[in-house]
């Protein structure tokens, strides 16, 4: 975040605050899950829920565009309590039939994702680790070995576009601007 704030001042500043203890507490007790805390240590520096009356209701996730990346947001905690619902299953896995290689698993809750809810990363409260998912794919598990990791990666792209060494973004007026 600091350094979106610095190369980026525009995008951060559309930002909103933090979650609360409350909040992450209520969305747990909602979900039935524990966040974990690298997750809870995110939300808590800032959730990114859009403000109600820029939610859509025509897409299956709301996200600030643009961060990280141009087809990808990070979630707040009403959009990852709505995917989560989405996802998950009665029996713990989706499908059913295939335990040890699912599409989905009730432990892992997302936190970035497109708009459709189709593709997304998520973290797996078993270990930490951060795994990705795309819709008729296979799920990837252990993409990263925490969050921390894959924010080293975030922050490894956002020095790639302040230093102007990015194909396909850069900062203009103080925004990431994707082409």
């Amino acid at each position: 975040m600091d350094l979106l704030r610095q190369h980026a001042p525009a995008d951060h500043a559309d930002l909103p605050g933090p979650a609360t203890e409350q909040m992450l507490a209520a969305a747990e007790e909602r979900m039935g899950i524990s966040f974990p805390q690298d997750l809870r240590a995110w939300l808590l520096q800032t959730n990114l829920d859009l403000p109600e009356e820029d939610v859509d209701d025509d897409v299956a996730c709301c996200g600030f565009a643009g961060f990280p990346d141009e087809g990808t947001f990070f979630l707040g905690i009403r959009a990852m309590e709505g995917l989560y619902a989405n996802r998950s299953m009665p029996g713990g896995f989706d499908p059913p039939d295939q335990p040890d290689n699912p599409f989905w698993r009730n432990e892992w809750i997302p936190f970035l994702s497109d708009q459709d809810g189709w593709m997304g990363k998520f973290i797996d409260v078993r270990d930490g680790r951060v795994g990705r998912w795309f819709v008729g794919e296979i799920t990837i598990t252990g993409e990263y070995e925490s969050l921390a990791h894959y924010f080293d990666s975030v922050t490894e792209l956002l020095t790639k576009i302040a230093d102007g060494d990015h194909p396909v973004c850069e900062v203009a007026e103080g925004r990431l601007v994707w082409s």
